[in-house]
């Protein structure tokens, strides 16, 4: 069994997207190419954003920190620390309203 923190995961991830020159960074909690299921900290700095791509497969996004906009078409939808969102089964942006660090989990499809 293995046991990670969050948070710290959280702060380390948004000082180094801080520092980053793309204004992010992301570090593999759990999973990978080789598993269905992935779960990834991505800390994005304030106003750096995702750009529009598909979903690989079932996704939630939990904010653990910040504020994110996820987008998709006409559609938006704002997250503040502590909610949960349901990545929308079609193209989508994620944007940091403030420095943000987030949990992405993707079960890929087939």
């Amino acid at each position: 069994m293995e046991k990670f923190s969050l948070t710290a995961l959280a702060r380390e991830q948004s000082s180094l997207a801080l520092h980053a020159h793309g204004g992010r960074s992301s570090h593999t909690v759990y999973g990978g190419h080789e598993h269905v299921l992935r779960q990834t900290v991505i800390a994005l700095a304030v106003g750096q954003k995702l750009d529009e791509h598909e979903n690989p497969g079932e996704a939630t996004i939990h904010v653990l920190s910040g504020r994110v906009r996820l987008s998709a078409g006409e559609n938006s939808w704002d997250g503040l620390p502590g909610d949960l969102l349901i990545v929308p089964d079609t193209r989508h942006s994620l944007e940091a309203l403030e420095a943000t660090a987030v949990l992405l989990t993707v079960a890929k499809t087939p």
